[in-house]
């Protein structure tokens, strides 16, 4: 399905523009709940409309189809690279200018996705970023901004990039803060890290045309670079069982070192001579520490002359420096915010935010529930004594981010769930609140 180009302004424009009253209505679609808090303190501009997650075609044309036609100047806000395919088909037939959204690549002070606020956005009117195969406001930005004619731009680029590598700063960030020696052994020789992805996701379904597998990544790595050490990474969310492996690192543990320990990203690059990866963010930020990389699908830093590219790209071909390239990515596309305030931030401020919150590791902790001796927890306060018995369960049937956010919200935990009758259970261990 090729997304709606519509009639949207920059993506770093959204929420700027007058509507009657002062708001515009928009029609938020794919928008888990816990998200939705944060969107209306960022867009307060905006009017949102949440549409159910895993909203029927039914229920679609009965309810949401004559609400959204009954608005003159209606806008939608869809996370993710694509519409469901009836509003693709009314916003297509209607003209409704449709935004896309993701994480910015400056996420969070915790490892991985979690549900905290993230600390700036990726919106664009035509296609999501990683979307290669349509062209993004990013794509278009990189191929036609001069950089080189902004003094000011790329003096903020140079200074951008020593900010994040000097302080270790990456979109996910925390661990547990071990260095490269003490996981990787003592070099002895080259050093090629593959990086993983997790299989089944967007940036890697969106991004890479012909099929390919972390295992694959791994056999390709080892045979290009034969005399070299080859380290192979699992993604973060794989190794602490949020998103499922598609492909077995035992297959390949002849090929390679598995490194399953947690270490930040910025430590695991430090001794790292070349980078192999389908698409992720992680070989971008190989670059800018001048590392080679090697992309086997085509992500939004490929084709610019920067990287060893498998995947060509006959839109790009323009030849970028590494700092025209930081700044269309980090400072020109995406949007930054304050997660106290809501307001709009910058790259500075939030790289700022981040070394603050990991220097104080303790203000990323999620709060348990208060308890008190009556209200949703139960008389006495006795559904706090619940989670012991029911987190076991939980980490069976899900995974260690699920137990994080069951424990800091029991009663929330159950209510976003996707699947109606674990809701149900929900519902029946905690029936109010």
């Amino acid at each position: 399905m090729k997304p709606h180009a519509g009639e949207g302004s920059r993506a770093t424009d959204f929420g700027s523009g007058a509507a009657p009253q002062g708001r515009r209505t928009t029609f938020a679609v794919q928008i888990t709940e816990w998200k939705r808090e944060p969107f209306e303190r960022y867009f307060p501009d905006r009017h949102f409309h949440f549409l159910p997650m895993n909203l029927g075609e039914h229920e679609f044309e009965r309810v949401w189809k004559p609400r959204i036609l009954a608005e003159s100047s209606a806008e939608i806000l869809a996370w993710g690279p694509e519409l469901p395919g009836p509003l693709d088909a009314l916003a297509k037939a209607r003209n409704i200018p449709v935004t896309f959204i993701e994480d910015g690549f400056l996420r969070s002070a915790r490892p991985s996705a979690s549900r905290t606020p993230p600390l700036s956005l990726a919106l664009d009117s035509k296609a999501i970023y990683f979307d290669c195969r349509h062209p993004s406001q990013l794509e278009e930005l990189l191929g036609t901004y001069d950089f080189e004619a902004d003094a000011e731009l790329m003096t903020r680029a140079r200074a951008g990039i020593a900010l994040l590598t000097e302080s270790g700063i990456s979109k996910y960030n925390g661990g547990r803060q071990r260095t490269a020696e003490e996981v990787y052994g003592e070099k002895t020789r080259k050093r090629v890290l593959v990086v993983g992805q997790v299989e089944d996701d967007a940036s890697v379904r969106y991004g890479c045309l012909s099929r390919m597998t972390n295992n694959d990544l791994v056999r390709l790595a080892a045979s290009e670079q034969p005399d070299a050490q080859i380290l192979y990474k699992p993604h973060p969310d794989v190794l602490s069982r949020v998103r499922p492996a598609r492909s077995d690192p035992a297959e390949v543990a002849h090929l390679c070192t598995l490194v399953t320990e947690s270490l930040p990203l910025a430590e695991a690059l430090r001794t790292v001579d070349h980078v192999y990866t389908i698409t992720s963010l992680a070989g971008f930020e190989a670059l800018i520490r001048g590392i080679e990389v090697s992309t086997a699908g085509c992500p939004f830093y490929s084709g610019w002359g920067l990287t060893d590219d498998r995947q060509p790209n006959p839109r790009r071909g323009r030849r970028l420096s590494i700092e025209a390239l930081f700044a269309g990515a980090y400072l020109l596309y995406p949007c930054y915010f304050d997660p106290e305030t809501g307001e709009r931030s910058s790259f500075e401020a939030t790289v700022a935010t981040l070394r603050s919150q990991l220097e104080e590791p303790q203000g990323l902790a999620r709060p348990r529930p208060a308890w008190r001796a009556w209200g949703p927890y139960g008389l006495l306060g006795w559904r706090h004594l619940l989670p012991p018995f029911v987190t076991p369960v939980i980490r069976k049937i899900g995974s260690d981010r699920d137990v994080e956010d069951f424990r800091a919200d029991p009663i929330r935990f159950f209510r976003t769930l996707s699947d109606r009758k674990f809701r149900v259970i929900g519902r029946i261990l905690y029936p109010f609140g």
